[in-house]
């Protein structure tokens, strides 16, 4: 169940994003970003996979020097999102294994070491997608 009365919904085959729903999907990519920027997250992208895949709408990926900045940076991006009223639906990986995902329905934040993040690929498995201006998106915050 998805908590918290900001969050949309998971995205189900062709239904399209409400611009409310956008927005708010959009302003919680921004908070992410913003805390992943706090923290001296390295690599950052936001991507619009919301007509691509389906089941969410944004990617937002960040890369961490080391395992304790990995730590440092999902833990700042909960908390910032929490602050915003959002709740993750679930959180998977670890700082050990190199890897953190949060998924909030409609943003799944990914949170890399270097190395994992270049393993796994997932800048080149979605390199179609439409990218979002990070620069923008710190400034409307």
């Amino acid at each position: 169940m998805v908590g918290g009365s900001c969050q949309a919904p998971h995205r189900s085959g062709a239904r399209a994003l409400s611009a409310i729903d956008r927005r708010e999907a959009q302003t919680a990519v921004r908070t992410a970003v913003a805390a992943a920027v706090e923290k001296k997250g390295r690599d950052l992208r936001a991507i619009d996979v919301g007509d691509l895949l389906g089941i969410t709408d944004y990617f937002v990926f960040v890369s961490a020097g080391s395992e304790r900045q990995l730590g440092t940076l999902a833990e700042e991006v909960e908390r910032q999102l929490k602050d915003a009223a959002r709740r993750p639906v679930r959180r998977e990986g670890s700082k050990e294994s190199g890897w953190i995902v949060i998924d909030y329905g409609d943003v799944v934040v990914h949170v890399f070491s270097e190395d994992q993040r270049r393993y796994y690929g997932l800048d080149r498995l979605w390199a179609d997608a439409p990218e979002l201006a990070l620069d923008d998106a710190l400034h409307a915050l």
